[in-house]
């Protein structure tokens, strides 16, 4: 019979933190459920909020590869950064054949038991985007009641400012780079101030420009 092909991912948020516990525990389940362990993926002192991380990055590669059957972890926490990216993830690993397994939380989705858990962790993760959604519209709603501006403050560019920075030669991308704004917008204020009218003291087009 075929051994099952595990992938052991651990992770340690700070740097004076050891892997050992958790890569001690994953190794002895291994051994225990007869495991062919194909690799350990670990993260050490990455933080869990991270996007990215280098070992999971390579763990996904290579579940898309087929490396591996199961993927064993010691806590949900140490693999996923929330409720979401988890059942995506699980969502992603079920339906490339692979098995999760968590030992801390007591979850083993190649049991009927473990596969009903995942379920109850997806409802739960969208009931928790709908409250999000309905609470966001909520508040939206209420602002706009109150006659609130809603969306990003305007930018305001002083046109004299402009207009002196580009007759000291600068490029667009350099007044953007200046002024902290886009290079976008910093074309369409030029463009605006140029049909301008100019003021009589300095022949600099006078308006103030806002997007």
């Amino acid at each position: 019979m075929t051994q099952p092909r595990a992938a052991l991912y651990a992770r340690v948020s700070t740097a004076d933190q050891t892997l050992d516990p958790q890569l001690d525990e994953l190794r002895a389940l291994a051994a225990r459920r007869g495991w062919h362990v194909i690799g350990e993926y670990t993260d050490h002192g990455v933080s869990g909020a991270k996007e990215r991380r280098p070992a999971l990055d390579r763990l996904v590669q290579d579940s898309h590869r087929g490396r591996f059957d199961i993927l064993a972890v010691v806590k949900f926490d140490r693999f996923a950064r929330s409720l979401r990216h988890l059942v995506m993830a699980l969502d992603d690993l079920t339906s490339r054949g692979i098995s999760f397994v968590s030992t801390s939380d007591a979850v083993d989705s190649s049991t009927p038991g473990g596969r009903f858990q995942v379920q109850i962790l997806g409802a739960v993760a969208e009931f928790e985007r709908e409250l999000i959604r309905q609470r966001t519209i909520a508040g939206l709603v209420a602002a706009r009641r109150k006659g609130r501006r809603l969306g990003r403050a305007p930018t305001t560019l002083d046109a004299d400012q402009l207009f002196q920075l580009q007759a000291q030669g600068l490029s667009v991308r350099k007044i953007a780079d200046a002024l902290g704004v886009s290079k976008s917008l910093v074309s369409k204020r030029l463009s605006a101030v140029h049909k301008s009218p100019p003021d009589l003291a300095t022949g600099a087009p006078k308006n103030r420009l806002s997007s």
